[in-house]
């Protein structure tokens, strides 16, 4: 069972006269739909998954309106169906994540732009820089640049960007360029409200459909010789109409102040951070009132002359905020001013940090700068003590530690099936040597981080196998490439697989196959199992993964040979198959299928069913894990091994041991791993296993009163020698690390 969006989709269905509350990824769903889209795709990634789920799960709304919603493979699949648009009045959206998105996509939009489009064609890209991003340093920027598509950057107001939304189209269509809505998080999830309009049903549509195909027209293709004559129409025509558009409809906003000598020109997306800079220098008041004219850019590309050049004429100087690097807008706009021969001087990186975010303490930064330049009798002792208070904060934070605080990366989920399979290729690689780990986009990337380190690359979503290619052959040991179920129908097969097929490259790759693109929200892929097998799951502890054997039927028809399908949890069983692949005399492409569903899917869909049960008063038993305290010997080789957030440390009970000892806290899922991987690894006998029986039988509960005073007895029997013994979890049973295997 996914996550459902359930009241996400009834929003979908307000019209005129309602009002919308919620999120901004939402409000442009709910904008598509407002605009007559017909078709819309996309593959997932933060902060842009809510648009692509919401209108999977809202499909029989959809269908409906005619509306077509398609979960593409990868994000080239989804830009492709935006050729739907050349030839026909269908406005089309697909939507993915920021630049890795885009450059997985990049061929289909370049043949996009390139003919251009007739219906409005609409890219929604969740841009994700700064800092605290989880993807590669890149603007979407270049990528309108190159292929001269529109590119707007609205301003984080939910009426704003639904507003954006419907223009776009319309400038798609008046220029007949693509145009990409690049969002960043923070405007994603930024809450708030707008008035809603009337869903309008597509012209064109799979409830009114298309009687003949259009009549055929080379120009419509892109492939020479016509692609000249396209690269001048984008100059000649389109750009001209766009900017025509921008101006006509006033889509860049003009705010006034009194300090009209000045200006300020800032991107969409980064208003309210500047705002909120400008609060504290008492330029700017909570309403968004300014003092200083500012010139806000919703579509950054293409810039309009007519606009830029009458605002920076005759000012004493001019700040742009324009986040990350290259410093596009302000390298067109030096350059246009200077041709205009306009004499006005431009700040822009020069103030501002090439890299990074440009949060309201950044931009007050730049801010302090050009206003002691160019208002040097306006006070700026307050914003000064903020900025050096903020600073002394955080030395005095540094200085109180009695050390630097220990990185807390992320990790893999409690009982992650993918865990146990890392700790097993520690222990593979303790008999076979180091070897080269060529690592993957997915939850598996969280390998890298400790207790395990491994991976020696990240190339791209399914391109680990592909990435080892020019390794192979110079290192003495065969190397490994690591990939997960969304990677490989993403990219790795014919990328990965079928390339080293090709190549009888000699290889291992192991393919985590838990069921979901669980990384970007636990999305269904083609191997995913299906909902009858996941509805009537007879046991729980039961494995749904094996149910679809659709990964191994794929590698088995593309001619892969050595091919192993291992559950993850079996840590002993995984290394042997892994020290097996890396020793084989077999040569060409072994491959390694560890099977084991995404631990959020199994428990979304096994505490329902408990719940059932337990509601009903069904006998119901539940596998937990702990420690001997009296047996560990505080190694915490087993921590090492594992990394699992339950397995901790504590205090050690006994007052002459100095070492803590381990501990398996509350949160335990069961999944045994720490008792596997004492086995494994032939570690101390101290796990044990708990079984905690609800609506236990009659004979169980006599069973259990007795154990209780035989255990009651043997603890006074130890107080009174001196020795006190902790009893056992009331109900369980102490098994051995291997028994509890």
């Amino acid at each position: 069972m996914e996550v459902q969006f359930t009241q996400e989709v009834e929003r979908l269905r307000l019209g005129a006269g309602a009002t919308f509350h919620g999120e901004g990824i939402l409000a442009v769903t709910k904008a598509l739909l407002q605009s007559g889209v017909s078709y819309v795709g996309g593959y997932q990634g933060a902060p842009v998954s809510h648009l692509l789920d919401v209108m999977v799960q809202a499909r029989p709304y959809l269908d409906e309106l005619g509306v077509h919603v398609e979960a593409c493979s990868n994000e080239a699949s989804a830009a492709a169906m935006l050729g739907a648009s050349i030839h026909y009045p269908l406005r089309g959206a697909v939507t993915w994540k920021s630049i890795v998105g885009t450059n997985v996509a990049s061929d289909a939009l370049s043949n996009l732009s390139s003919p251009g489009v007739t219906g409005g064609a609409l890219i929604v890209v969740g841009e994700d820089y700064g800092e605290g991003a989880s993807v590669i340093q890149e603007r979407t920027h270049a990528f309108a640049l190159k292929s001269t598509m529109l590119l707007l950057d609205p301003r984080p107001d939910l009426s704003r960007m639904v507003d954006m939304v419907e223009h776009a189209f319309s400038m798609s269509e008046a220029s007949n360029m693509p145009a990409i809505l690049e969002l960043r998080i923070r405007a994603c999830h930024v809450r708030g409200s707008f008035e809603c309009k009337n869903n309008v049903a597509p012209r064109l549509s799979t409830r009114a459909l298309q009687e003949e195909p259009a009549p055929f027209d080379y120009m419509r293709l892109a492939h020479p010789p016509v692609t000249f004559r396209q690269e001048k129409l984008k100059g000649d025509e389109r750009i001209p109409a766009a900017r025509r558009y921008i101006v006509e409809h006033g889509l860049n906003e003009h705010w006034p102040g009194a300090h009209g000598d000045l200006g300020l020109i800032v991107q969409g997306g980064l208003s309210h951070a500047l705002v909120g800079a400008l609060q504290r220098f008492g330029l700017a008041d909570a309403f968004g009132t300014v003092e200083i004219p500012t010139l806000v850019l919703n579509v950054t590309y293409p810039l309009v002359p007519d606009e830029l050049v009458p605002f920076c004429a005759g000012k004493r100087a001019v700040l742009l905020f324009e986040e990350g690097q290259p410093e596009f807008i302000e390298q067109e706009l030096a350059t246009l001013l200077r041709r205009r021969d306009v004499q006005t001087p431009l700040h822009g990186k020069d103030l501002l940090p090439a890299a990074g975010e440009y949060t309201v303490e950044v931009m007050a930064g730049a801010l302090l700068q050009f206003v002691q330049r160019h208002l040097p009798k306006h006070p700026v002792d307050s914003v000064m003590a903020w900025l050096d208070g903020n600073r002394m904060r955080r030395e005095a934070a540094a200085q109180s530690l009695a050390a630097p605080l220990p990185p807390r990366p992320p990790g893999f989920c409690i009982g992650c099936p993918e865990r146990p399979v890392f700790s097993a290729l520690k222990l593979a690689q303790q008999q076979v040597g180091r070897v080269h780990i060529a690592a993957d986009i997915g939850c598996h990337a969280f390998g890298t981080f400790e207790p395990f380190g491994f991976g020696h690359s990240i190339l791209g979503y399914g391109m680990s196998l592909a990435s080892r290619a020019g390794v192979s052959p110079v290192m003495a040991r065969r190397t490994l490439a690591i990939v997960g179920d969304g990677g490989f129908w993403h990219n790795g097969l014919l990328t990965g697989v079928q390339s080293a097929l090709f190549n009888g490259d000699d290889a291992v790759l192991l393919i985590f196959k838990n069921g979901y693109t669980s990384a970007t929200g636990t999305q269904e892929i083609i191997s995913t199992p299906d909902e009858e097998a996941r509805e009537h799951a007879a046991d729980p502890r039961e494995s749904l993964v094996d149910k679809n054997s659709t990964i191994e039927r794929t590698l088995g028809g593309l001619g892969v040979r050595w091919l192993r399908t291992v559950h993850t949890y079996e840590v002993e069983t995984m290394r042997r198959t892994l020290i097996e692949a890396l020793t084989s005399d077999f040569e060409g492409l072994k491959v390694i299928v560890a099977e084991g569903e995404c631990q959020l899917e199994r428990q979304r869909r096994l505490r329902p069913w408990i719940a059932s049960l337990l509601q009903r008063g069904e006998r119901v038993v539940r596998t937990r894990y702990g420690v001997d305290d009296e047996v560990c010997n505080g190694d915490h080789a087993c921590i090492r091994l594992s990394g699992c957030p339950t397995l901790t440390l504590k205090d050690n009970p006994d007052p002459l041991k100095i070492d803590p000892v381990a501990t398996v806290i509350d949160g335990c899922v069961g999944c045994g791993l720490c008792g596997s991987n004492a086995h494994a690894a032939t570690l101390c006998p101290s796990f044990y296993r708990a079984e905690v029986v609800s609506n236990p039988r009659w004979h169980e509960r006599l069973l259990a009163g007795v154990r209780g005073a035989v255990r009651r007895a043997l603890v006074s029997a130890g107080e009174r020698r001196g020795a006190p013994s902790e009893p056992l979890p009331l109900g369980g049973t102490r098994r051995s690390a291997k028994e509890a295997t």
